[in-house]
């Protein structure tokens, strides 16, 4: 089928170039105009009689040629071929721009140049915008996926960390995976945006797991189950960022300062971090903060029931606590060690660190009790 085609298309050209060309040869070579043979028909027949003798001898090569070619352009990526018609396209589109920019220009010496510079431009800028466009790539690719990270990065952020989408960036420190506690309130939906847990964290925890000693080791197996977990629960979603800072070695600063970029907030229960991030402004979730709000609500006066377990760090006190762990330092107390009795709150102290009960028996016994 296709030496079909080529020798088809020697026949049109041959008669093509048999018309336009044949009569001045004719005239040329014979100085006069002989109408049984300078006539078009003849021409045109001539023309395609010369053309396909020469199909006889140049169809296989040009079949072959245009097989190798079919062959190598099948076996090309896509985008090889995307990026090289990309430049071919530019090449030529530049090529015709300087010659309409030349094709003003009335010198004759010129002007005799610039009919032939039109081919020669076409061809030298396309043949270099193909391989400007082949060669490189790779380099276009990989801009454009920057750039399109990039927007798409910025576009997260811009959406996340707006006040009003209430989603923010969260970024969880060692301790608090440890905790646990993370993923009981995350659970709970009471958590919007995006957990972040930077690679250096993760890390920290490896290396707790690790440990020789076996508190840390299993504090460490701990923090890495809290985060399988909360990556298999229905809560916000994990987001692990390899972001780092190479010329800060403390952990707690470079949380701080990823918080920073991110435009998001520290999730802790280390009453320290939470001192720094408040000198550097930047927001903190503490924990301990959210358990003792969600404790119920004593007031100096309020009665309650407790067993007294241990000697306090002062004279005659004793220490009971609540159902929550929430610590109740009595006072007197040490009379009745072991045993239950009634008391009356005197006052609360409450901090990041917890929140701890100051009381006393009730009728003021301080007999020791039998």
């Amino acid at each position: 089928m296709l030496k079909r085609v080529v020798q088809a298309s020697f026949l049109l050209i041959g008669g093509t170039l048999g018309v336009l060309f044949l009569p001045y040869l004719f005239t040329l070579f014979t100085f006069t105009s002989t109408p049984l043979i300078d006539n078009p028909y003849v021409s045109a027949v001539l023309g395609a009689l010369i053309f396909f003798l020469l199909s006889l001898f140049l169809t296989e090569p040009i079949v072959n040629f245009i097989k190798w070619i079919e062959e190598r352009l099948l076996k090309a990526p896509i985008f090889d071929l995307l990026f090289g018609t990309i430049g071919l396209i530019v090449g030529l589109l530049v090529a015709f721009l300087v010659n309409y920019g030349l094709s003003g220009i009335q010198i004759p010496i010129i002007t005799s140049v610039l009919s032939v510079l039109p081919i020669l431009l076409s061809i030298l800028l396309g043949y270099l915008g193909f391989q400007v466009g082949f060669k490189k790539r790779e380099e276009f690719i990989n801009a454009l996926l920057t750039m399109r990270s990039t927007g798409q990065k910025k576009k997260e952020v811009e959406e996340l960390s707006s006040p009003a989408s209430g989603k923010l960036y969260k970024i969880l420190d060692t301790s608090v995976i440890i905790d646990g506690r993370i993923a009981d309130i995350s659970a709970t939906g009471f958590l919007e945006g995006v957990l972040v847990v930077p690679q250096f964290v993760l890390t920290e925890l490896q290396h707790i797991a690790d440990s020789s000693d076996t508190l840390k080791r299993t504090k460490g197996r701990r923090g890495l189950d809290v985060l399988k977990r909360m990556q298999n629960d229905d809560g916000p979603n994990i987001m692990i960022t390899d972001e780092d800072f190479n010329d800060v070695a403390e952990v707690d600063l470079k949380l701080v300062r990823l918080a920073k970029s991110m435009g998001g907030l520290v999730v802790t229960n280390d009453f320290n971090l939470n001192k720094v991030a408040d000198l550097h402004g930047v927001s903190v979730l503490n924990i301990n903060d959210l358990a003792n709000a969600v404790k119920p609500v004593v007031i100096p006066g309020e009665e309650m029931h407790v067993i007294v377990i241990k000697d306090g760090k002062e004279h005659n006190q004793g220490i009971a606590y609540l159902d929550d762990g929430t610590m109740i330092v009595v006072e007197d107390g040490k009379f009745h060690i072991g045993n239950a009795i009634d008391v009356v709150v005197t006052s609360v102290l409450q901090t990041s660190a917890g929140r701890m009960i100051f009381a006393k028996p009730k009728n003021g016994k301080t007999a020791r009790a039998n």
